[in-house]
């Protein structure tokens, strides 16, 4: 009898407690959340902002199935996370930049830093974050230049100014610098996905209820970008208003499988992000630090699991506790 319980014992990797919420379920709910930013990228920043997005989220589903496919593995388009990393990509890219530029991001995302460490759940750092800096080193002038969104429905070859990210790391007149209100809405130049904060917190809200996402990291990530501007003596809610504080603290900063696993690590991840963004703004020559901020947090993510989590703490005589 004892034979024959062995026999059909099957060994397997983890995890090994099913649940009805699945990977595909999870990225319906993110690319649902997505939505409202997506409406307003096409708003503010007219049509063309519609097909880059589609240009990135078909570009990462085509170099998903071909390289599972060369690497014989089996095909994961399903699981929407392609999906996903295409529209946060496009949501990270300015709307004038040439087609090929972003397909040229969506090849690194999804081919260097997903599929070569073994796919969704293996890559250490945040596939579109890690895609958006390699295209701003690859192509600093393009994915610098943006376009003023009050003119993009009436020229073939849109007006670009700085952002005000931008305007303020120039030094330029506090006068000239659009007012939170603004802001809060979108009508400024930018990113597709990062200037209508409105959009952005609606997708958050629905993410945190639906439990997609704990509110530790977006919190902790915005309330530090706050405490750190009002030290310096600046604006808090233009610091967390302009740029990409809203997009990559609530749809980036939250990546699974790139961000800590405790509440405790949560809270010095978003700690973290909030103070190297602000370092680089404030101090830095660059106007915006959230990915670069997003990428280096996402590297000592293992290191901060490994101390904030209760599991991996060792006694001094060298016992687990």
């Amino acid at each position: 009898m004892s034979r024959n319980i062995n026999e059909n014992l099957i060994v397997a990797s983890s995890p090994h407690v099913t649940d009805k919420i699945t990977t595909s379920k999870i990225m319906l709910d993110v690319i649902i959340a997505l939505i409202p930013a997506f409406i307003m990228s096409g708003i503010i920043f007219g049509p063309r902002a519609i097909i880059m997005t589609i240009v990135c989220v078909v570009a990462c589903i085509f170099f998903e199935y071909a390289s599972r496919k060369l690497l014989k593995r089996d095909s994961t388009i399903s699981d929407l996370s392609a999906v996903v990393t295409g529209v946060l990509l496009s949501f990270n890219l300015p709307s004038n930049l040439p087609y090929w530029m972003a397909v040229v991001g969506c090849f690194v995302a999804i081919v260097v830093v997903k599929q070569l460490f073994g796919g969704i759940g293996q890559n250490f750092v945040n596939p579109a974050i890690t895609a958006r800096i390699v295209l701003i080193v690859s192509f600093a002038t393009p994915m610098t230049t943006w376009p003023i969104p009050e003119r993009i429905f009436s020229a073939a070859d849109a007006i670009t100014g700085p952002t005000p990210l931008g305007i303020m790391n120039m030094g330029g007149d506090p006068s000239t610098l659009p007012s939170n209100m603004e802001l809060f809405l979108g009508f400024v130049g930018g990113s597709l996905g990062e200037t209508s904060a409105v959009a952005l917190l609606l997708g958050g809200i629905y993410l945190v209820v639906r439990k997609v996402i704990s509110p530790a990291i977006p919190l902790a990530f915005i309330g530090t970008v706050f405490v750190f501007a009002l030290l310096v003596g600046q604006d808090p809610i233009f610091h967390i208003f302009a740029g990409g504080v809203m997009l990559g603290a609530i749809f980036m900063a939250t990546d699974y499988c790139t961000s800590p696993l405790s509440f405790k690590g949560k809270i010095v991840f978003g700690i973290g992000c909030g103070l190297i963004t602000m370092m680089i703004r404030v101090f830095g020559s660059y106007p915006e630090g959230v990915s670069f901020s997003i990428l280096l947090m996402n590297i000592l993510t293992p290191h901060i699991d490994t101390l904030c989590n209760p599991m991996y703490k060792m006694e001094k005589g060298g016992a687990a506790k």
